[in-house]
């Protein structure tokens, strides 16, 4: 596991803590509808104020494209962290600038500040060394716990450690725990299943998975690239053509390590992309037609394979799981490995909100805070998040 600092490292007591968190939360309105990043956070925030420092806390939201977006405002996570915290959290209009730091002058030992969407200033996502110094302006130290955001190349990510004595969080340190487990003497027989929509997504993935796993279970729109690619009719199916030879190629090389590649064998079918469409199953999918979720014959003889295998690791969903009519093969996937032996973690995302969707978050190992994060760390071992902590020795 990559060595770098954690919170036991920096001098907390009387410090004034930078702290970049992912509270990049779904909203309706001003309703956070899933908070679970935000309390994935809560021990690292309640760790630093029990400390005696002052947390100064900072976050993008959404896509505001550098433009300040009232919808995105960072104002309702701050009301809602307040509730949590059961503590007064003081919010700031801006992210850095004299008003700012005013608020942080008088912010009290173990006070806690919410500054504005980070995205609202566009030298955040350029990566701005001026932006991130001004952000490492206001305080005496920078911890890390957004996990989600470590693969950005961001200001707030990469910039800042470059200027303070840093640290990663509590969740960061979770969740390097978990994924180092995928990576160095994991039990075996060891099993990844894939979905989403895209082949290119998952191409650095699947080859790195490629030479750790026993079994790669494909499913999802990808899973009909890879079908496709190897003469079997898929009706309307979603295929990237442009990647039919790269499917080959990626079944050729798993074939080569000795990895077990199971495709679906049968399919929730409809003759359109709508959540009313009307769902039927077939084996071989009829010709206009579209599969939009795995059927019972592939769940049960996938879920044969699980019971076998001593770690899991779950990625995408295996259909259209927001849509009631095509969830059935996400949610049946979901309770075998809820309810199954092996060490089990969902990598985040899409599949990570099915899971909370169905109710059976709290059976698995571990559910990764962030989709892209996960797989990047797990392609690459690394992250420039990471490696920016690591960069910094103090």
């Amino acid at each position: 596991m990559i060595k770098i600092k954690t919170l036991g490292d920096l001098r907390l007591e009387g410090a004034t803590v930078l702290c970049r968190v992912d509270f990049n939360v779904p909203l309706d309105g001003t309703t956070i509808t899933d908070d679970t990043r935000i309390r994935a956070a809560l021990p690292t925030i309640q760790h630093l104020r029990d400390a005696g420092a002052r947390v100064i806390l900072m976050s993008h939201l959404g896509r505001p494209r550098g433009q300040r977006v009232a919808k995105l405002s960072m104002l309702p996570v701050a009301a809602h962290l307040a509730g949590l915290l059961d503590a007064e959290v003081v919010f700031a209009h801006d992210t850095v600038g004299d008003g700012v730091a005013e608020l942080v002058r008088e912010l009290p030992d173990k006070g806690v500040l919410v500054l504005e969407n980070l995205r609202f200033d566009p030298r955040e996502k350029s990566g701005n060394d001026d932006f991130a110094r001004a952000l490492a302006s206001l305080a005496t130290c920078y911890v890390n716990d957004a996990f989600g955001a470590m693969h950005r190349k961001h200001a707030s990510i990469t910039g800042v450690p470059k200027h303070l004595p840093s640290a990663a969080g509590l969740l960061v340190q979770a969740e390097l725990e978990s994924l180092s487990k995928l990576l160095s003497k994991t039990d075996r027989p060891f099993g990844a299943i894939l979905g989403g929509a895209k082949v290119s997504d998952k191409i650095g993935v699947i080859d790195s998975l490629s030479k750790r796993v026993n079994h790669l279970f494909v499913g999802g729109a990808m899973a009909y690239t890879f079908l496709a690619a190897k003469g079997e009719d898929v009706g309307a199916s979603r295929v990237e053509d442009d990647k039919l030879d790269l499917a080959n190629e990626l079944l050729a090389t798993c074939a080569e390590r000795g990895v077990e590649v199971h495709l679906p064998i049968d399919h929730i079918v409809a003759d359109r992309f709508a959540e009313d469409a009307e769902p039927s199953t077939h084996e071989a999918i009829p010709e206009g037609t579209m599969g939009l979720d795995v059927g019972p014959k592939t769940v049960a003889a996938w879920s044969e394979e699980f019971r076998t295998c001593k770690t899991l690791f779950w990625n995408g969903p295996l259909g259209v799981f927001e849509w009631d009519a095509f969830a059935g093969g996400t949610r049946s996937v979901a309770e075998v490995l809820a309810s199954g032996k092996a060490w089990t973690l969902v990598g985040g995302g899409d599949s990570a909100a099915a899971v909370a969707k169905f109710g059976l978050g709290e059976r698995m190992d571990h559910i990764s805070t962030g989709g892209g994060a996960s797989l990047e760390y797990l392609e690459n071992g690394s992250l420039v998040g990471l490696n920016a902590l690591r960069r910094k020795s103090r």
